[in-house]
């Protein structure tokens, strides 16, 4: 079971993917800026094995892929607004190997180089048994440490929604702790399978991917200002109206 959201109305239909650790929720001013130009309907996913949706028996790119196609319609064109891991998602879906239609990806914040010793902290990582808090508060800001949404980025606790759960007395957060393992895709194999155009965006303070990175695959890749990796949080107005520009051919 994926957990789902959906909202909005009109013929364009947005299919919005979230980073790891991260939940759908995280798209609450994304959705909020879309109802109000009155761009189309929209669905929120939380990602396999994130949020209320459930785990896998292995994370990979394909396997995540999968579960969301078989929550969509097959003879409807979706445009994909994807963050960090999302984005890897997003292309996937694009390839036309899991049977539904990508209309568009517009990419935020993806890593695009992964360093060896990178991808095996993130393995150890994938290892390690689900931490246990106490108290929610503590759990709470454990979520936010690792999700990057402090309150200086995220002071709207919408955009937190089922980050943290409960579990016989003590909290954790909710995502598989085995999440990690799809770290590492090949990204460039991914870009080249997408059969639908692709921008891409970054937080101009994010550390995770240079703008140079994603102009090397993406020319038109620009810089959204005053935010750091999760853009998607800080400027959903500003992603939003980039989106239609782009959909316009203004850009």
């Amino acid at each position: 079971m994926i957990w789902l959201e959906r909202g909005g109305r009109g013929a364009t239909h947005y299919l919005l993917l979230h980073g790891l650790g991260a939940t759908g929720a995280v798209w609450h001013g994304v959705c909020t800026a879309l109802d109000q130009r009155e761009a189309g309907c929209w669905i929120a996913c939380d990602l396999p094995g994130h949020g209320d949706s459930d785990t896998l028996a292995d994370y990979s790119i394909g396997a995540l892929a999968a579960v969301i196609a078989a929550s969509l319609e097959r003879d409807r064109p979706y445009r994909v607004i994807a963050h960090s891991l999302g984005v890897y998602l997003g292309l996937a879906l694009a390839s036309g190997w899991f049977g539904v239609r990508i209309e568009s990806v517009l990419g935020l914040g993806p890593k695009v180089t992964w360093l060896d010793g990178e991808v095996t902290s993130m393995l150890e990582l994938a290892r390690k048994p689900a931490r246990e808090f106490a108290t929610e508060a503590e759990a709470w800001a454990r979520y936010r440490k690792v999700s990057g949404l402090d309150a200086q980025v995220a002071p709207d606790g919408a955009t937190l929604a089922r980050g943290v759960r409960a579990n016989d007395g003590s909290y954790r957060l909710a995502a598989d702790p085995r999440t990690p393992l799809v770290s590492g895709a090949p990204f460039a194999t991914l870009f080249s399978s997408a059969r639908c155009p692709v921008l891409f965006a970054r937080g101009e303070r994010d550390t995770m991917v240079t703008l140079d990175e994603l102009r090397a695959y993406c020319p038109q890749a620009l810089d959204l200002a005053n935010t750091g990796h999760n853009a998607h949080v800080e400027a959903p107005a500003e992603l939003v109206a980039l989106d239609q520009r782009w959909r316009a051919g203004k850009l």
